[in-house]
């Protein structure tokens, strides 16, 4: 099975070297910008194309590693070229197959949805950490199967999941992932109102921030929850309302706790936290 890919950035750098190095046959690469598939064809020991009909032909699965936006746009550009019997894959957390690749069946060729729940941030650096990622995959029934297959030889967990459950599976993601940016920057904005740096705020609440997700992989939220909301403690949660900035800030704040009152209740069945939700509503 010979895997092209369409698109030379961070994921096609690191899918096509991850790849050729668990043993995998990557033919090579075209992207528009000439000296990109250049370059990640150097980085994996494969061939550039200048040549994107010449690409499909030399490929039986093809990869299309470009932005969201613009992968249904590629996936047309090609699929006049002879896609039948080849499949067709992206890396996109919050596309469906289907959504990608419109009609595909009509073309002969089946679409796959391959996403590694990993922040892909180097070209040439992330490729050594993707024997640790965890791969969610959807799409045609026999091609997500088959990348399922060998993945899992690679080492690799995985999980076939729906196409109609991509945008919560996405959401969950970026929650875990993203929001908690937001959420660290607040809290770097609150330590410089005590008279610390970025770095040194950074530094300080480190061992906080990673004992806390140990904590969490270890036994779930609820288990992990400590401070304020979970004791119940109104009056330093009220405190907290009234040195956090009105706005966006303030109602971060309040939304995130309301959830944490959830697990709080869970974790203690039997306490009243009336007060609480009042005070966060």
């Amino acid at each position: 099975m010979k895997i092209g890919f369409i698109g030379a950035g961070k994921v096609g750098f690191s899918l096509g070297r991850y790849f050729v190095g668990n043993g995998l046959e990557v033919s090579g690469y075209y992207c528009r910008n000439v000296q990109s598939s250049a370059e990640a064809a150097k980085f994996t020991g494969t061939k550039f194309y200048d040549n994107v009909a010449e690409l499909v032909k030399d490929s039986d699965v093809i990869f299309i590693v470009v932005p969201d936006g613009a992968i249904t746009e590629n996936y047309y550009a090609i699929r006049e070229l002879g896609i039948g019997g080849k499949q067709l894959c992206h890396c996109s957390g919050a596309l469906s197959a289907a959504e990608a690749f419109p009609e595909i069946g009509r073309y002969g060729a089946a679409g796959c949805s391959v996403h590694p729940l990993f922040p892909i941030s180097s070209k040439y650096d992330s490729h050594r950490e993707l024997k640790n990622a965890f791969f969610c995959i959807e799409g045609d029934e026999a091609a997500a199967a088959e990348w399922k297959g060998i993945l899992d030889k690679m080492g690799n967990p995985t999980r076939l999941i729906s196409g109609s459950a991509k945008s919560e599976y996405h959401a969950a993601c970026a929650v875990s992932s993203n929001l908690v940016c937001a959420l660290a920057a607040e809290s770097l904005s609150l330590m410089g109102k005590c008279g610390f740096s970025e770095k040194e705020a950074l530094s300080a609440l480190e061992p906080l921030i990673i004992s806390n997700i140990r904590r969490i992989l270890a036994v779930g939220p609820t288990e992990a929850l400590t401070g304020p909301v979970e004791r119940n403690d109104v009056m330093t949660v009220r405190r907290h309302l009234e040195c956090i900035e009105a706005g966006a800030d303030r109602e971060m704040y309040r939304a995130v706790s309301r959830k944490l009152v959830e697990l709080a209740q869970k974790k203690h069945p039997d306490s009243d936290y009336t007060e609480m939700r009042r005070l966060l509503k």
